[in-house]
């Protein structure tokens, strides 16, 4: 196992630890979720229609990058219709059959999440069309020319899923929603409310100084400030007087190797190869993973996203280069033949070969 798949700083649950932890800390109802202004007043308007009108309210997508509350918009869905929620999760979903045995199980009204829609298999996809419409699967019975259909009405559902890869949906799905959503990564006010209700929830004594210094390293994801908001309070009550102040927030990070600006010691590995081992690129994606000794998909899904966004990497055609930002955060003086930031810096192509 890489060692950066369970990541402080990553946007995934880590098990089923930090899963009871999140349950407990996620809001109830829709008015307690914080941010996601726009996304939470469009989501209050249908619900509310479908309330008035005594029906089950369209189905919903949600996209946007792990930790940023897709799984808890889906509970707060389900609460806020007076309704059980039924999870499960795109890999979960291997055969029509299993889609099926679920469908056919659902109480009338009840809430459907899908996590990872996305990844789930043809079949199942092409019989969840049917379901999302018209309220009905066919069910296979026997193999070969004997093989019969039989129609089978399920009770009117409301679907949520959630996705990470938008685009990897095919359009026949998005289309069947009639609400979709993409949340948005958060702001550093927003994280500081969100560290600040935790901290009151976990019964941690927090400063707004300690606040401010978790939200500023949080990445935009609240899954990640209560990460951090932990593993400060483990340290302020093992090597200080239980209070998370500023000074307590700065050294436990720098403990848990979390910079100033959130990344960690694989976004730093990541930077500091391209830099000092290729003065600032090109150079391709497999060859900065062999010289940071990880796998592309771990660069590429893992530490990339967050070090664009940052403004510190950028991918270009013939490979990524570090920017100006990039050799400034590790203070770093690049080359007189480094790459200058305005040069090509437009995306590679998802799924396109990538030099090197």
């Amino acid at each position: 196992m890489s060692e950066y798949e369970e990541r402080l700083v990553g946007g995934g649950a880590e098990g089923p630890e930090e899963q009871v932890i999140e349950a407990a800390l996620r809001p109830k109802r829709l008015d307690d979720f914080v941010g996601q202004e726009r996304v939470r007043e469009q989501l209050s308007l249908v619900l509310r229609s479908a309330l008035r009108r005594g029906r089950t309210p369209d189905h919903v997508l949600l996209s946007g990058g792990p930790g940023l509350g897709k799984t808890t918009l889906a509970m707060i869905i389900a609460a806020e219709l007076g309704q059980p929620l039924r999870i499960t999760s795109g890999p979960a979903i291997e055969r029509a059959g299993d889609l099926a045995a679920v469908l056919s199980t659902l109480a009338e009204g009840e809430v459907l999440f899908l996590d990872e829609i996305h990844r789930m298999a043809r079949p199942a996809e092409e019989m969840l069309y049917m379901a999302m419409e018209d309220f009905r699967v066919d069910v296979v019975v026997g193999k070969g020319p004997g093989a019969t259909a039989i129609p089978l009405d399920i009770a009117p559902f409301t679907l949520v899923g959630a996705t990470t890869r938008a685009g990897m949906l095919p359009g026949p799905l998005r289309d069947r929603f009639g609400f979709t959503a993409h949340m948005d990564f958060y702001g550093p006010a927003e994280l500081e409310v969100i560290v600040q209700r935790s901290a009151r929830l976990l019964e941690v004594e927090i400063t707004d100084e300690g606040a401010a210094e978790v939200a500023s390293r949080s990445r935009g994801t609240p899954r990640i400030a209560n990460r951090l908001l932990r593993r400060v309070r483990d340290y302020a009550e093992v090597r200080g007087d239980g209070i998370v102040t500023r000074e307590a927030a700065r050294a436990a990070l720098a403990l848990y190797e979390v910079d100033e600006k959130g990344l960690d010691r694989l976004d730093r590995a990541v930077l500091g190869s391209l830099m000092r081992k290729f003065g600032g690129g090109p150079v391709g994606l497999s060859t900065l993973a062999v010289s940071v000794g990880e796998e592309p998909e771990t660069v590429e899904v893992v530490a990339e996203p967050f070090l664009v966004r940052q403004g510190m990497l950028a991918r270009t055609p013939r490979g990524r280069i570090a920017t100006p930002a990039a050799w400034a955060h590790l203070g770093l003086t690049p080359p007189p033949t480094a790459p200058l930031a305005g040069a090509a810096l437009f995306d590679l192509d998802e799924g396109a070969d990538d030099p090197g």
